[in-house]
């Protein structure tokens, strides 16, 4: 019988000025989507051991690292990458690990999601560190233990300097971060994320921060906070539209921690649907279905005006028309389920304005309401309704929302595909094309380039020949 023999620590690196890391080991742990729970539990090691390998305070023994390579599926070379210690001053944290563990950990217990936050954004100030958190990966793991936290933990008292120190805080602060997030949104749909999220972050940092940091009254502080957690959802939506998802992830879950230390469910239900509408586009089916239904709890829960449950509404037939839940896409039963939640979004919608409207709804109009329907119509296999409602949707739009315009035209196109009609595929593809170039958005090129590659099955087909070239050409990788 082998017995194994106690690993033993490295004496040298848990004292003095050093602190070391194996970054790579916890972004090979996040990329299989696990906690170190999770991980310690596959390799047979305490939750306590696999802790001090990720803080490069352990040496990993060879049957471990044989481990490793067996149940990872990794190359013996790959985890001797993952298991290097990178050593770095005290004062200054290592670069990787201080990226992975502000943009991708687990919600802590009884600590501010303020100071959680301000980490984050502080990260997305410095430039010898922000392309790391740019190549974050998407976890999934990481969606369950965020709504976990944010149904059953409690909220984390307010931070002492909250209580009198810092600057005089008031309702007129508050009103200025909204209407800068509004300021923001416009250039957003304008411009694309690309122009305007550096101007986002900025102001994060050099504006929210300070407020966050200031004396406020409770009433106050719970509206700053709810304002700072949509400021940090659009800065996750405008990672969204480059094509940074692991970036966006990590922002759309600090601002679900923002909005539960509010204890503003309205909130939250924005951010949960925004997390939705990712796992839609990354098909993450069973996640987007989850975190749609979340977000219409936490709407139900916040008595949410007739227009935002419209909106929530859509977030269901979404998930559902590209999640089936009898595993069948386009199956009578998910057309079902389609047509009551879209049926449930008109009725919402019909229903009007209220003065009771947050501001997250304030962009969401009868085009809106339509181009989001027509999308899961082609999702459940109904491609010529999704065509016909999304058609509406373009005339609807008029020249407001060229990204929202373009990225329609490419839905377009794909219904068309869907349907085999190849030349009226093509045509509408072509006019999402010239937008696309006049945009600051990955996400209307990769869906273009989407659209190129679901039309290589008919590549003899002359037109399917003509675009896939006139693409290259305009839209060069």
């Amino acid at each position: 019988m082998v017995t194994h023999q106690p690993e033993q620590r490295n004496k040298a690196h848990e004292a003095g000025p050093v602190k070391p890391s194996r970054p790579g080991l916890v972004r090979a742990r996040l990329q299989r989507g696990l906690t170190q729970e999770q991980a310690a539990d596959e390799i047979g090691v305490s939750l306590s051991t696999w802790a001090r390998w990720e803080r490069g305070t352990q040496t990993v023994r060879p049957f471990y690292r044989k481990l490793l390579v067996d149940r990872w599926g990794a190359e013996p070379a790959e985890v001797e990458m993952w298991l290097q210690v990178t050593a770095c001053s005290a004062p200054a944290p290592c670069a990787d690990t201080t990226v992975v563990e502000a943009g991708l950990a687990e919600p802590i217990p009884h600590i501010s999601s303020v100071e959680t936050a301000r980490q984050l954004w502080r990260l997305e100030m410095d430039t010898s560190r922000r392309h790391l958190l740019v190549a974050l990966p998407v976890v999934p793991a990481a969606l369950g233990e965020w709504l976990l936290a944010w149904r059953f933990d409690e909220a984390p008292a307010a931070a002492p300097h909250t209580t009198g120190k810092g600057v005089a805080v008031g309702m007129a602060d508050v009103q200025r971060v909204r209407e800068a997030h509004h300021a923001f949104a416009l250039m957003d749909h304008q411009f694309g994320a690309g122009l305007v999220r550096p101007a986002v972050t900025d102001f994060m940092n050099t504006t929210l921060v300070p407020l966050l940091q200031g004396s406020a009254t409770e009433q106050v502080r719970a509206q700053l906070l709810s304002a700072a957690a949509g400021m940090t959802r659009m800065a996750g939506w405008m990672a969204f539209d480059l094509g940074h998802q692991g970036q966006a992830q990590a922002h759309f879950g600090q601002a679900l921690s923002l909005a539960k230390e509010a204890g503003d469910d309205l909130t939250a239900a924005w951010v949960l649907a925004t997390m939705a509408q990712q796992a839609c586009d990354l098909g993450h089916g069973r996640w987007a279905v989850r975190l749609a239904s979340a977000a219409a709890d936490a709407g139900a829960r916040a008595d949410a005006p007739a227009k935002a449950r419209a909106l929530l509404s859509l977030r269901q037939a979404r998930a559902h028309s590209i999640h089936p839940a009898d595993g069948i896409p386009g199956s009578a039963h998910t057309k079902r389920l389609v047509t009551e939640y879209l049926s449930q979004a008109d009725k919402h919608f019909s229903t009007g304005t209220s003065d009771r409207d947050p501001v997250w709804v304030a962009h969401f109009g009868e085009a809106e309401l339509a181009g989001e329907g027509g999308l899961c119509w082609r999702g459940a296999g109904e491609f010529q309704r999704g065509v016909t409602r999304q058609q509406e949707a373009i005339a609807a739009f008029g020249t407001r929302y060229p990204r929202s315009i373009q990225l329609t035209q490419t839905s377009v196109a794909e219904g068309y595909l869907g349907m085999r009609e190849i030349e009226a595929a093509v045509h509408h593809a072509r006019a999402a094309v010239g937008s696309a170039k006049d945009l600051t958005s990955a996400r209307a090129a990769a869906h273009l380039h989407a659209f190129a590659a679901h039309l290589q099955p008919y590549r003899d087909n002359p037109h399917a020949r003509d675009f896939t070239d006139y693409l290259r050409g305009e839209l060069a990788s």
